[in-house]
């Protein structure tokens, strides 16, 4: 990669100077050089100079929160609320535009005032490119903060996609031979001196045979062992991400290749192979990974996924061995995969899981969108429902959600106690330091794979 991709985005000078800029811009943009003749002729010039201002502030906020409501309740956009940090990093960029569009107004009706020889179009010019580098300034630090806390994008080259976008396909070396015997088991496998000290990442598309449903393509993580002679039998874990979002998410703030190369290092080449699907479609879309009037998800995630898989990839056929997992909308989802088909998928990881999937805040429009009104078809669908009509002795779940996240870490307290009523193996634990951010799924996933790797016999 070359210097620029490489760039951090979340820490070091990229951060200093989006300090730098937001403050010296929101201070510029505060000021208003173009105001200072009305404030000289106030009777109490200082009151005349915070009043707009604050009255500015207080308007931002009102626009941010009613831009928050019309999201989450009118036109739903996003199923939860916004974090907190969210909306406390959007004010300021809010503010700008306002304090900006204040300082036009000033500035160009000053300048209207102006005889001829007063100085021409200038002088507006200048100030107009001043303030508007005040606003980027401002716009930049609150992007940045914001991003930080989702945690998604950590380097220039995760914002670009120039990375993911160098994966390769899934190459027919890599592939399943048809016919083949499955491969040894774990306990009687033993790695070869040339074992490889990574895995790879690859990319392929997986047909919606049955379900007729088109997702983006899936990223494929194949852990050392899988590139030696013979390859063992390794268990599968199907990832998904959040919503909005893709498949790449996974690899950009979950950290996934890094994450899982530490675990395969740590146990002599050994890992899962994962499989990262899509089951949206598109970033904005919300399939509720249901099979309802908006797609037929849950088929092509319980059918046509694991067809692929058996039929392209060397992997243990036992379906014990398999687990789904994500964060946010893909926890749910893995959530969904484990409760409603537990024979296909023995085990889930959860990230921040919501209580039953959504598409708005309000449950009736989620039910109306999906199933025409009918709540009964919906929620036997659910996993609260399902864990209270089944049992699921013999699987498990590991729960993982921020502390600072008091919303989902409700959520998780919830679906833990009602999946070790049904039987589940559960474990849970609160990630430290992080709200709703990836931070919980790339930090939530190696104790999430010691969980798995312990019911998979994967040994040290």
């Amino acid at each position: 990669m070359s210097f620029l991709e490489e760039l951090r985005l979340v820490d070091g000078p990229v951060l200093w100077f989006a300090w730098l800029a937001g403050t010296a811009g929101l201070a510029y943009l505060f000021w208003q050089p173009g105001s200072q003749r009305a404030r000289s002729t106030a009777a109490l010039p200082w009151l005349a100079f915070l009043l707009p201002r604050a009255a500015v502030v207080l308007a931002a906020a009102a626009l941010l929160a009613g831009a928050h409501w019309l999201m989450i309740y009118a036109v739903p956009v996003f199923p939860d609320e916004l974090p907190a940090e969210v909306l406390a990093w959007s004010l300021p960029a809010v503010t700008a535009l306002l304090l900006w569009m204040m300082h036009l107004w000033i500035t160009w009706r000053a300048a209207r005032r102006q005889s001829p020889g007063q100085g021409g179009p200038r002088r507006p010019a200048r100030a107009t490119a001043a303030s508007t580098g005040a606003l980027l300034g401002v716009v930049l630090l609150s992007a940045v903060q914001v991003n930080a806390y989702f945690g998604l994008n950590q380097t220039v080259s995760d914002l670009a996609g120039t990375a993911v976008a160098r994966i390769q396909p899934l190459d027919d070396g890599l592939k399943r031979v048809p016919g083949a015997a499955p491969g040894v088991s774990l306990s009687a496998w033993k790695p070869p001196a040339d074992l490889p000290d990574s895995g790879i990442m690859r990319r392929a598309a997986i047909p919606g045979t049955r379900s007729g449903f088109q997702g983006r393509e899936a990223y494929i993580y194949l852990p050392p062992a899988y590139r030696s002679t013979p390859r063992p039998a390794l268990p599968v874990l199907v990832l998904f991400s959040g919503q909005p979002g893709g498949p790449a998410d996974w690899l950009t703030g979950g950290a996934l290749r890094s994450r899982m190369d530490q675990y395969a290092a740590a146990h002599h080449g050994v890992a899962p192979v994962v499989v990262v699907v899509d089951p949206n479609g598109s970033a904005a879309a919300n399939t509720l990974c249901m099979d309802s009037r908006i797609a037929r998800a849950d088929t092509y995630l319980a059918e046509d996924v694991p067809d692929w898989i058996n039929q392209t990839l060397d992997v243990d056929p036992d379906h014990k061995q398999w687990a789904a997992g994500g964060f946010s909308f893909g926890a749910t989802c893995a959530m969904q995969m484990v409760t409603r088909h537990p024979d296909i998928y023995g085990s889930a990881l959860a990230f921040s899981s919501e209580k039953e999937p959504a598409l708005a805040k309000e449950r009736d429009k989620t039910i109306a969108a999906s199933f025409g009104g009918d709540a009964e078809a919906f929620d036997r669908l659910t996993p609260l429902r399902l864990m209270t009509d089944r049992r699921f002795d013999g699987h498990a779940i590991y729960f993982g959600a921020g502390e600072r996240d008091p919303e989902f870490i409700g959520y998780m307290e919830l679906l833990s106690k009602a999946a070790r009523d049904a039987g589940f193996t559960v474990a849970t634990r609160r990630i430290p330091k992080v709200g709703h951010s990836w931070e919980t799924g790339s930090r939530g996933l190696p104790a999430g794979l010691d969980f798995l790797g312990d019911r998979w016999g994967i040994t040290r």
